[in-house]
């Protein structure tokens, strides 16, 4: 995985086209919610989707396009925010694993375990040592969650450009349907913007055991296909099988 962000793009590859996209993008959802009832049904398996990005890169858009034609009793979506004094007082992955899928289901984080050593490194709240400390950690738990509850762990990072996030954060100032989302915060964490890169692509190459998939995501529609496709594919290859009749 090349580790400079900077030259990754984050549009779509030019011989994609839009509307042939977004229409293959409805056969793999209805191969989604065929393949999420086989997962509930056999019970073997669990999924865990991480999405991480900088602010206005898409990631709630992400999840409703993605997930919201699917059986809402086998998907869960947990956002972290600020940790709590209550959380603050055990380790940093203990909120985490709290929220880790049962078998059958499919857990998304919106935001995750990774801004532990994101926003408490950009901002200084953590020193380099522990940072790189807690990245070994998390390799550990991912390993754990897949040999240990064959839960298959996705992580995809929402590759946005600095001038489309400028965009739709002025788009928070002047839509009257997206004020709801302005947050005076997410324009100073913008101009951290070189932090938050070097971060990331530490955390890429650090934590890579279980590899990211970088999804350019200047344009939604190209977003939620890699997304889509990804997870698909991910759960075909599990070569899950209904059970069968259950025994009496």
């Amino acid at each position: 995985m090349p580790q400079s962000l900077s030259k990754i793009s984050t549009r779509a590859p030019k011989e994609m086209d839009k509307i042939q996209t977004k229409q293959a993008l409805v056969s793999v959802l209805e191969e989604l919610d065929e393949l999420q009832n086989l997962l509930f049904a056999e019970g073997k398996h669990s999924l865990l989707v991480v999405i991480q990005g900088m602010d206005a890169s898409g990631k709630d858009g992400a999840i409703k396009d993605v997930f919201g034609t699917l059986n809402p009793q086998g998907v869960s979506v947990t956002s972290f925010k600020t940790p709590t004094p209550h959380e603050l007082g055990h380790d940093f992955l203990w909120r985490i694993h709290q929220h880790a899928p049962l078998k059958g289901t499919i857990q998304v984080f919106n935001r995750s375990h990774y801004e532990d050593v994101l926003i408490t490194r950009v901002h200084k709240w953590i020193d380099d040592e522990t940072a790189f400390k807690r990245m070994k950690a998390i390799n550990s738990f991912e390993k754990l969650l897949l040999e240990h509850n064959q839960t298959q762990v996705l992580k995809f990072y929402l590759h946005v450009s600095k001038q489309e996030q400028q965009e739709r954060l002025n788009e928070r100032i002047s839509d009257v349907t997206k004020q709801w989302k302005y947050n005076e915060n997410d324009f100073k964490e913008a101009k951290l913007w070189d932090d938050y890169m070097n971060a990331y692509e530490d955390c890429f190459e650090q934590c890579n055991e279980l590899p990211w998939t970088i999804v350019p995501s200047d344009q939604n529609w190209f977003k939620e296909y890699t997304i889509a496709t990804t997870v698909r594919d991910t759960l075909k290859g599990l070569n899950m099988k209904y059970p069968g009749m259950k025994k009496e």
